[in-house]
């Protein structure tokens, strides 16, 4: 005698035309799928119970599990660091600093190049670091105070492989040429699935938009974008602009 699987008994009642298998499969489908005809009151309790739950126990991994283990990893945290979703992925000989008021989300990668002695990741003050960004360390990436890093962004200090296939085969690092630091000055913001290469420096108060690939050096306030990434507008700081404001504010005051 045959003895069927659960997936093969499931297929067969799917596909079957006898009135009697057809039943059953509606039968077994109303079950599993068990939408309970209750009140949308019922279910409103019930949403807010289950986002009390969650939030409740992501708190407490937060504080006593995940901002604690990675705190361990690094050589010094600042005060006010905010993890969510976890504890970023760390591999690597890789020395991280990091400043007061950071928020890094948990679904970061941070690496480091076999091929150097003391591959460095230093992060200032008030830095946001968003879902799913990648930092590939090769020699060091700085990034400074009030930068913003989107998501899924991903800065690439190495490449990892070497450009030979054969060497590439064989398991061997990438050379040496392709290695390099990354800066990102103060206040610059990466957009969405942004590429910073190995050798970049990007200016303090730059924008670079969503999907670019850096690959030369950024100048401060400009928003570049494209592949490559190419300056396409020039930008005020906003402390000129805070300046500016004022002298026409003083202006009109006398004339």
């Amino acid at each position: 005698m045959k003895v069927l699987t659960v997936n093969q008994l499931k297929q067969q009642l799917k596909t079957t035309q006898n009135p009697i298998g057809r039943k059953i499969f509606a039968l077994a489908k109303t079950v599993i799928t068990c939408d309970l005809p209750l009140p949308h009151l019922i279910h409103r309790i019930a949403y807010l119970l289950y986002v009390a739950c969650r939030n409740s126990v992501q708190f407490l991994l937060r504080v006593f599990l995940h901002t604690p283990a990675f705190k361990g990893r690094c050589l010094r945290c600042g005060k006010g660091l905010y993890l969510y979703g976890g504890v970023p992925f760390v591999s690597g000989p890789l020395t991280i600093t990091l400043g007061d008021r950071c928020r890094i989300s948990g679904h970061t990668t941070l690496s480091a190049s076999a091929h150097t002695d003391t591959p460095t990741l230093t992060i200032g003050t008030n830095v946001g670091i968003g879902w799913q960004t990648t930092i590939a360390v090769g020699t060091q990436v700085v990034i400074e105070d009030n930068v913003r890093i989107a998501g899924k962004a991903n800065l690439f200090g190495y490449s990892g492989h070497p450009l030979d296939a054969q060497r590439r085969a064989n398991g061997e690092p990438d050379d040496l040429q392709q290695i390099g630091d990354i800066i990102l000055k103060k206040e610059c913001w990466l957009g969405t699935n942004c590429i910073v290469k190995a050798g970049v420096t990007i200016g303090e108060g730059a924008i670079i938009a969503s999907g670019s690939v850096v690959t030369h050096d950024i100048p401060p306030y400009v928003i570049a974008a494209g592949v490559p990434a190419k300056v396409i507008k020039s930008i005020a700081p906003s402390h000129l602009e805070h300046s500016q404001k004022c002298t026409v504010t003083q202006g009109e005051a006398h004339a």
